[in-house]
């Protein structure tokens, strides 16, 4: 598509170009691409707006940007919209994302989207969200069994409530969803733990600069996002997922050392990126190349979306 025929609101731009937090490339068919992610002006905090997603056929000129989702008349969630991911399941498309009420009727979570379209338009498919009630939650991502058993791999974020601090070490869980992927079914399994990688270290914010009182952190919390898993050629099960390290925001990976998500879990010594930025994920393209993209710098609002071709082979994962 050209930009002669693109709607006026619609542009046609390259990838560094483009401003988004918690990129998520789908492939739904061959040479086909459409890109997800965080893309709020305002990211952190006030009304929402939903998610936009671009498309390409080349993975460098992308069009865009078309609404994918946008939240109907008395929607519970009404901030905090992050870090969408789109999995094609059963014949549909659905979306796992992040969402918070500022009125506090419910804590963040994450909730299902569905739609018969990979470019949406989304709608709500569980009620509200799917990960506990009780838990700050975020940043959920799909991962299927080879027995087809659909589980939800989220984080807990380090934030607690008025009069309670959160969790010091964040912590990174799986859930069992139902087949149907509306409902989790039975407890969440924890993973591990943002403290069991050597490669991380606590938060701290510039001097000067204070977290916002209503997050209740914990003093220089340790925390896990951005979880994404894999399975290598090879059959080794691998999660990439951020944390802070000593330059900034971190990927690192992680291996299941029976193969399951279970676990237990080992952590890589080296980190996959550690120069301020992070939330990645793997597209496995239908060309038989595999890249990492990934949202590059941290800083508000200067986050663009990266996309570098890597090489998964065994355990590992290595930029090219």
């Amino acid at each position: 598509m050209g930009r002669s025929s693109l709607p006026a609101a619609v542009q046609q731009l390259r990838l560094g170009e483009i401003r988004m937090r918690d990129p998520f490339i789908l492939e739904p068919a061959p040479g086909e691409f459409v890109l997800f992610g965080t893309s709020d002006q305002n990211i952190w905090g006030g009304p929402a707006t939903g998610f936009d997603c671009y498309t390409s056929h080349d993975l460098e000129q992308w069009d865009g940007p078309f609404a994918a989702f946008r939240p109907p008349v008395g929607f519970w969630a009404d901030t905090q919209y992050w870090a969408p991911e789109v999995h094609a399941v059963d014949g549909r498309f659905f979306m796992l994302a992040t969402f918070a009420a500022s009125n506090g009727a419910r804590r963040r979570g994450v909730a299902v989207l569905v739609s018969d379209r990979a470019t949406g338009p989304y709608e709500p498919w569980s009620d509200g969200p799917v990960t506990p009630a009780d838990e700050p939650c975020l940043d959920g991502t799909l991962h299927v069994d080879d027995d087809s058993t659909r589980w939800l791999v989220y984080s807990r974020g380090p934030e607690g409530t008025s009069g309670r601090a959160g969790i010091a070490d964040g912590e990174m869980y799986a859930l069992r969803l139902s087949g149907d992927l509306r409902v989790g079914v039975g407890e969440p399994i924890l993973l591990f733990a943002a403290s069991s990688a050597g490669w991380t270290r606590p938060l701290r914010f510039p001097k000067g600069i204070e977290p916002p009182q209503d997050l209740h952190l914990a003093p220089d919390p340790q925390f896990t996002d951005g979880p994404f898993l894999l399975r290598s050629d090879e059959g080794t099960l691998l999660m990439l997922w951020s944390s802070h390290g000593e330059a900034g925001y971190t990927i690192g990976i992680a291996e299941s050392e029976t193969g399951t998500i279970t676990g237990p879990w080992i952590h890589h010594d080296d980190a996959l990126w550690s120069s301020n930025g992070g939330h990645g994920m793997v597209l496995r393209a239908s060309s038989g190349r595999d890249y990492l993209a990934f949202h590059w710098p941290n800083n508000t609002p200067d986050e663009r979306v990266q996309l570098t071709e890597v090489e998964v082979k065994g355990a590992s994962v290595k930029i090219l």
